[in-house]
């Protein structure tokens, strides 16, 4: 089991604990890696030793990857293309930040039976980045052909939730011998703990230091109201792992940390 199918398993158990709706409704995108699994937060589960290795392997999944997301023809294809380029953009999936993505039923059934611990496809697979994946991640994927690419085609994403029914294909009877061959369904994950959410207090007349939007002065927040960044942390400039305020070295690098 290499990065992306440890990365999926993750997610797939965080979402069964934490969010379970999304296991047949659609998302956006920013929520998987703002809300769902911040690298900050699930760096130690995922084994991701760079927020860099992390953004590539969310590029990668992001891409359609193994089918283990429902995405949209265009996303697949560009964040195919750029993890074929020379030096890809780890972050080249913020572009479709407000794109609708959804769990695979059928990558989900294999995760909760057990199989994907036994598939040697998914076993041998190669690494996070490289010319199989892209392959594979280029494929034409035609239950992902309504979901939404941008925030003006927000009147395709209703049609996100009967996608995923439709796309859900019907598990036929089984007889009683492959039932007996058949792994013994997983138990349900146990529900992570609740991790405390950072919070600043903007003074007067502060501004995002990503969008240089006016922020509300006097109360505590922790994403931007204007971009939707998340004001409680700063990346490193040497080896971009996130880091939260206050903290004066990188725990990945060791190097000084700059004030933003």
């Amino acid at each position: 089991m290499d990065a992306l199918d440890r990365t999926f398993r993750h997610l797939l158990q965080t979402i069964q604990a934490r969010y379970p709706a999304y296991l047949t409704q659609p998302f956006e995108v920013a929520e998987l890696y703002q809300n769902i699994l911040p690298y900050r937060h699930h760096r130690r589960e995922l084994g991701l030793e760079t927020n860099q290795d992390y953004e590539l392997v969310l590029l990668q999944l992001l891409s359609g990857a193994r089918d283990y997301l429902v995405v949209s023809d265009e996303m697949r294809e560009r964040l195919a293309r750029e993890l074929a380029s020379p030096n890809p953009d780890p972050g080249a999936f913020r572009e479709y930040s407000t794109a609708q993505i959804a769990l695979s039923p059928a990558a989900v059934r294999r995760f909760q039976s057990g199989a994907a611990d036994t598939e040697p496809v998914l076993a041998t697979a190669g690494s996070a980045v490289g010319p199989e994946t892209t392959a594979r991640a280029a494929a034409p994927r035609a239950s992902a052909s309504s979901l939404t690419t941008s925030p003006r085609s927000s009147s395709s994403a209703a049609t996100a939730p009967n996608l995923m029914a439709q796309s859900a294909p019907r598990r036929p009877a089984a007889s009683s011998a492959s039932a007996a061959a058949t792994p013994a369904p997983r138990a349900p994950a146990a529900p992570l703990p609740a991790r405390p959410t950072q919070t600043i207090v903007p003074q007067a007349g502060e501004q995002c230091r990503y969008c240089n939007g006016a922020l509300p002065s006097g109360r505590r927040i922790t994403f931007c109201p204007h971009c939707g960044q998340n004001l409680t942390v700063v990346n490193c400039l040497a080896c971009g792992t996130e880091l939260e305020l206050g903290w004066k070295f990188c725990t990945t690098c060791g190097r000084p940390v700059t004030s933003p």
